[in-house]
Formats: structure tokens, sequence, C-alpha cells
């Protein structure tokens, strides 16, 4: 089947996680993904553990199906070669500091004077404009600054950092969104645009219902463990070997009097302080101990076969180790096994998209540092051998290479 976004040629300036998660994601859609290199050591993460033959698996895992090609951008030359390839380019993203691309003397006004039909994507901690706009900032800073540590954690507890940079992937995730949602509109205007991704505005539209119900009740949300603000039991609970969660539909009380007689605790059917969501809600204190002490009595397969029969929403904590080995993941072919000649064979995850009449997904392994710089020159710009090792040999470009790691491994 054929990609959907086959046709779309994406040059890729960015590093670490934000930005290149973005990247990845046009790249299992189809799109050709040339990643942009400062030589000689090219994106930071290439030298992240943990390491598989001297091989980056956190590079592996965000880079994946994506092209590599090292231009010194600091050089005249190298700003000329990388604005011929603009022109022929469809998509930009970078996610550097705001203001270092102006230095460079590659603003989007220069881009898009050279290709009017280019996008350009920014992505950054705090956007383009305001009064931080030039502070930098990595995943935890913005998770902390949008309130996300502040709702994280157990009651009564420390500001927690979530298990994933939440951070860095919403930005991502927004990114994409952006640069889909400005190729749809060039087919009516022909014309490209700036996209201006905040890792701050990303943390606040992904912060739920928290905001809402500070504006509604005048009340700081805080953290409540694994429970929902608004609906009990919906949280995990302890059981003989492990946890389970627990869901119980909004305005569905039959299925709470189904839960009580699972559980052996008939009796708080008709207690009065349990008797709807909202006063379960508000007596969690005195339900939450009684409902530890039930299901501890069985072990959480026990209890998961037992409450999917009655119809009750519910699932175990699995580990990793047991995401990766679920019946219904490997059914439906969610980890790709990915192979490089030199990092051998990782198993990562594939795009959740999955198309009808389109094929999605993983394209293929990482990029060295710059090994396409000379086919991506050739096919973009027509350039030939002699040319190519023209400008290696001035230092404009370099087609391999990459950083040590003997010194960090």
């Amino acid at each position: 089947m054929p990609r959907p976004m086959e046709d779309i040629r994406v040059l890729d300036l960015t590093w670490v996680l934000a930005g290149p998660f973005a990247s990845m994601i046009l790249a299992d859609l189809g799109a050709e993904v040339v990643k942009v290199e400062r030589p000689p050591n090219g994106d930071i993460s290439r030298t992240t553990g943990p390491y598989q033959n001297g091989w980056s698996g956190y590079f592996f895992s965000i880079n994946r199906g994506k092209k590599s090609i090292s231009i010194d951008l600091r050089s005249g030359d190298g700003k000329e070669l990388f604005l011929k390839l603009v022109e022929k380019a469809d998509v930009v993203i970078e996610n550097f500091t705001p203001g270092t691309m102006a230095r460079l003397g590659l603003g989007y006004d220069i881009l898009s004077a050279r290709n009017p039909r280019v996008i350009m994507a920014s992505v950054s901690g705090f956007g383009q404009t305001g009064p931080y706009s030039d502070r930098p900032a990595l995943d935890i800073v913005v998770q902390a600054m949008g309130g996300m540590m502040s709702i994280t954690g157990e009651a009564g507890g420390g500001p927690v950092r979530p298990g994933a940079s939440y951070g860095d992937l919403t930005a991502g995730l927004f990114a994409t969104i952006g640069v889909l949602t400005a190729l749809h509109e060039r087919e009516r205007s022909g014309r490209g645009q700036a996209i201006d991704i905040s890792m701050l505005d990303c943390q606040l539209a992904v912060m739920e219902n928290s905001i809402m119900r500070y504006f509604v009740t005048g009340e700081a949300p805080g953290p409540l463990g694994t429970r929902h603000p608004s609906a009990t039991p919906f949280q995990a609970f302890p059981t003989a070997d492990g946890h389970i969660v627990v869901a119980l539909a909004f305005g569905e009380e039959n299925q709470w009097n189904l839960l009580c007689a699972m559980l052996g605790v008939p009796e708080l059917i008709d207690d009065a302080r349990f008797e709807t969501g909202p006063k379960r809600t508000r007596n969690h204190a005195d339900l939450e101990p009684i409902l530890n002490v039930a299901f501890k009595k069985r072990t959480t397969h026990e209890w998961y076969a037992d409450l999917l029969e009655a119809g009750i929403p519910c699932g175990p904590v699995n580990t990793v180790p047991d995401v990766v080995g679920d019946e219904q993941v490997r059914f439906r072919e969610s980890i790709k096994e990915v192979t490089h000649p030199v990092a051998g064979t990782i198993p990562i995850a594939d795009t959740p998209i999955r198309l009808s009449r389109s094929e999605t997904g993983i394209q293929g392994p990482p990029p060295s540092m710059g090994e396409d710089t000379a086919g991506v020159l050739s096919s973009w710009l027509g350039m030939s051998e002699a040319e190519v090792a023209e400008l290696e040999s001035a230092h404009v470009v370099a087609t391999s290479g990459g950083p040590d790691l003997s010194r960090i491994t």
C-alpha cells in the first residue's frame, strides 16, 4: 500500500526529543525526513545511553526511518546549500532556542523568500514570543512550570515527574498536528507558513480538567495518586501480588452494587456515605481503606478475570516487560524489531496510527551520521559525486562521522 505522506520532503534540524519525536511521526507516515546534523557529532542524543554495539538506543528509538546529512550551517557555503535544499522541501522543523535560526541567517523570512510554499515548524520551551521566549527549557522544566508536577504523585507528597517525558512528547505531537494542518491549508492557499509550538502551552493544553476545576471551584488541584477527582472508585488497588485498576463509569450505580458484592462487602451498597459517585468521592478517605483490604484477598489475575466477566472496566498495572509481552500488543504487532547493520536488532514501539488504505509504520533503522549526504544532494539537487567530494574537502559537508563514544561508555 502507498504511504500517505510519501510525496512530502522534510528537512529536520531537530535534536534530542521534542522535535525528533515530531519528525519521527512524519517519517512513520511516509515522509522523506532528512535529518540535518552539524559535523562532526550531530544530534547530542547519539551519545545518550543505553548503548548496543556502541549505538545509542535512545537515538535509535526516536530517529528510525530517517536519513542523515551533515552540513556546517555556520559557513556561508553551508547556509547556501541548505537554502537550496529548502527550495525542494515541503517542511522544515527546528527546536532551537528562539532566535537561533535568525542568527544563522535562516529565519522563516529567509526560507519563505526562497520557497513560498515551505512550512517551518519551530518547537521551543516557551514559544517565539513573550517574556520567557529566549529562555532554554527541558522537559522537566515545562512540566514543573506548566503545573503537571503539582498534580502528579500521592496526596500530601511532593511534586513528581511522570515516568515519561510529557513536556517533550506533547510538544512533538502538537508540532506534527501543526505541520499536517499547514499542509492541508497550503492546498487552498498555495503558501506555506510558520508554526510556533511552545512546550509550556502544550502542558496547559493537556492538563485536562485541572485548569477548569480551578476556575470553577476556586481551589488549586493537588496530587491524588491514581484517583480521579470526580469519579470513585477510579484508581489502582493493591492485590495479593500486585495492583489492579478499577474505573467505574459515571452514573453506573449498578456497577457499584455488583462490585461491592464481588468484593464481599455488600454492606457498602446501602451505606449512605457511598450510595452515589459524588458521595463516594467526597468520602473516599473512608471508602478506600475498606476496598484496599478487600482487593488484597486475591491475585491481580483472579480479580481481572472475574471483573472482566462482570463487565466492570479494569486492568492490571503492568510493568514494561508485562506490556510488551501482552497478547493484545503482540496481536497488533505494536512492537517492531528494527535492525541496523552496526547496532543490531532493537525492538521498539511502532506508530499507533493505522489506516485502512495506506501503509504506516517504521520505515527502517536510524541513520548513521551523514550517511545520506551524497544521496540526498544527488536526488534533491542533482549534484554529482565530484561536486559532493569538493564540498566535503572544503568541510562544508560530511558523508560520514559521528561521536566518539569510547570516552563515555
